[in-house]
């Protein structure tokens, strides 16, 4: 269903014709497009705040340059859904995060606009610098580029790391700082507190503006004039507001703080900026789900509410029949709680996740036992290291995609010095709407090659309780837990806890003829599946595994010594991951059987609901019993 756009609006299908309107019509444009996204995410759901708070400086962006030949670059992508409806998306929105329909983040394949493909946060400042140092070598100096970043990505490292390049540069880079004290979370930190002395520094504000105005008034004067007046006022911000140093250090012009809904200012600033020549940073102060109250209340609700009502603002939920199984998010929360009361070396480490990962329990509860650590997934692996060390125990939360950030410190920090910290690997396997830069599809085939480290998953809320317990029962060495986004299947799931033994799995049924093999919540499917074959006269075997390392060699070699035909199933990459262990098992020691190995393919899956990305790969429960039945059929052919 096409949502209907306003009257202005209704007109833009690409920045040029937004660029046709006058801009004493930008206000209305502003709030077309604001009331266009409301009108959207009510009925089909997604991110919701980050857009609201960005459509001026949006509308703005698109009207002063000339993109895409001018290069803009969105940081994470969670705010650019304003960006996708004025770049020719406009009809096509209501597809957004469905499957098979437009992705929730730029996409390069997508659209010319998107000129860089994200989803992980803090990249923007260095993609925009790799175009601009192209541009510069290829001779095109007029050419801009803009990133837009956050200031919780901002705490991310690589951010600093390119601005610190940045300055050295002399490229045409305008980094667009995005200040609105949150990422999906309320930011903490001293990077922010140090925006706020800036955004609240009365003294500097005042004599800011006077400075600018001085600088317009005297660049017809010419270059020397404006580089006097620069000296100026970079003078007065070292005197009356230190913090304001921290840019102009690196060597970034710094410019603002600038109310970022005053679409037409910002007009006049990325006027004036495009005439200053060299790396600057332009300080916008936005309010997250700007325009819609219910949003702005409640920054952290509204990040992706999913459906709801626009006009009570009563978020649309599912009232359930029955009794529902908790989301395994909320399952490691209320546990490690349960777990840390009993043992006080137990410590909680988020990269900025807290209510994502349900750690948010634990710091209501233990303030000073949890930590939000902001951005830095480097750093919270290493954190952990250090706090292990000293003999604590750390639970470090991480999304599967995201623990790709710290993976050189999950091997140098944590496995060369066999430190006993526990990886959380939550989101693991398919996303599902966030599509592929949110997959945690390769956890299982990166850990599992890396000395001192136990690579486990659970195939139930139970059994993520108990590899919890395990994993912070004294030992040496990392311990690895991966879970998948959303529900379980344990209703009652508050079960006493019991220690698992390392590298053993479990027999759920035996069986004639064939096994199949899970790793961790997908066992559930097999469970589906071989009840379903019983129905047909088909008895295969499911063993859950539970560990991929170590493996459970007995149970394996009890399975090979009975089976010659085997299914291993997983929700995770198939090259190098938990089927490929299997083999490796099967010729490390002689045994002749038939492996079909199912996860996820050699390529990008894009978006869709998890059972959809399941059914494509071929490791839903119908594509799992196709295969059984095949195998089943080609080994009688090949009796007969």
């Amino acid at each position: 269903m096409l949502i209907k756009a306003g009257p202005l609006l209704a007109e833009i299908d690409k920045p040029a014709d937004l660029r046709k309107l006058d801009k004493s019509q930008l206000v209305q444009v502003s709030s077309e497009l604001r009331q266009f996204i409301i009108d959207n995410v009510s009925v089909y759901g997604g991110h919701f705040g980050a857009s609201l708070g960005v459509v001026e400086m949006t509308v703005a962006l698109h009207y002063v340059f000339n993109t895409p030949v001018d290069q803009l670059v969105w940081d994470v992508g969670h705010q650019a859904y304003g960006h996708k409806i004025l770049t020719g998306r406009k009809d096509q929105f209501y597809t957004n995060r469905l499957y098979k329909g437009l992705s929730g983040f730029p996409k390069r394949k997508e659209s010319d606009y998107d000129t860089f493909g994200v989803g992980h946060s803090s990249t923007s400042i260095s993609a925009a610098l790799g175009m601009a140092v192209a541009s510069k070598y290829k001779g095109d100096a007029e050419k801009q580029h803009i990133a837009v970043i956050g200031d919780g990505a901002m705490t991310g490292g690589i951010a600093f790391e390119a601005m610190n390049q940045a300055g050295v540069s002399n490229t045409n880079l305008l980094i667009i700082l995005n200040d609105n004290c949150m990422s999906i979370d309320p930011n903490v930190g001293a990077l922010k507190d140090y925006l706020t002395d800036i955004t609240t520094s009365q003294a500097y504000n005042k004599v800011r503006d006077e400075v600018w105005n001085l600088l317009g008034k005297m660049s017809k004067f010419g270059s020397s004039a404006r580089e006097i007046a620069s000296k100026v006022e970079t003078s007065i911000k070292s005197f009356l507001i230190k913090p304001s140093n921290l840019f102009e250090s690196l060597n970034l012009r710094y410019f603002g703080p600038i109310d970022g809904h005053d679409v037409n200012h910002m007009v006049n600033i990325f006027n004036d900026l495009k005439k200053i020549p060299g790396p600057k940073l332009l300080h916008c102060v936005t309010v997250k789900g700007k325009g819609y109250g219910p949003a702005e209340k409640d920054q952290t609700k509204w990040h992706a509410p999913g459906k709801f009502d626009k006009v009570t603002g009563e978020i649309r939920k599912k009232v359930p029949t029955v009794v529902q199984a908790p989301k395994y998010q909320q399952v490691f929360g209320h546990t490690i709680v349960e777990l840390a009361k009993k043992n006080d070396k137990i410590i909680g480490i988020t990269p900025a996740m807290p209510s994502g990962s349900s750690l948010n329990v634990m710091m209501k509860e233990m303030p000073d036992r949890a930590f939000d650590v902001d951005i830095a997934e480097q750093h919270a692996v290493t954190f952990s290291a250090g706090l292990a060390t000293q003999g604590l125990v750390p639970f470090c939360n991480i999304y599967s995609t995201f623990m790709q950030r710290g993976y050189d410190q999950v091997i140098h920090d944590v496995c060369i010095q066999n430190l006993h910290v526990v990886f959380c690997l939550d989101r693991a396997g398919f996303a599902g709407a966030d599509g592929p830069t949110h997959h945690g599809a390769y956890d299982l085939a990166y850990m599992r090659c890396i000395p001192n480290i136990v690579v486990s998953a659970p195939m139930n809320e139970e059994e993520l309780r108990n590899l919890m317990y395990t994993a912070q029962l004294p030992r040496e060495g990392a311990f690895s837990i991966r879970y998948p986004r959303g529900k379980g299947v344990m209703p009652n799931w508050q079960t006493p806890m019991e220690e698992i033994k390392v590298g053993t799995g479990r027999v759920i049924k035996e069986g004639e003829d064939l096994a199949i093999l899970t790793i961790g919540h997908v066992g559930n499917y097999a469970i589906q599946v071989t009840e379903q074959l019983a129905q047909e006269g088909i008895y295969p075997g499911h063993y859950d595994m539970r560990f991929v390392k170590p493996l459970d060699e007995a149970l394996l070699h009890d399975i090979f010594s009975r089976y010659k035909n085997i299914v291993t199933v997983e929700d995770g990459c198939v090259m190098g991951g938990f089927g490929s262990a299997i083999l490796e098992f099967m010729s490390e020691h002689n045994y002749v059987a038939k492996i079909k190995r199912l996860g996820i393919p050699d390529r990008v899956v894009e978006h869709g609901e998890q059972i959809e990305l399941h059914n494509e790969c071929g490791f839903g429960p119908e594509g799992i019993a196709t295969t059984v039945r095949q195998m089943l059929v080609a080994d009688l052919a090949d009796k007969t």
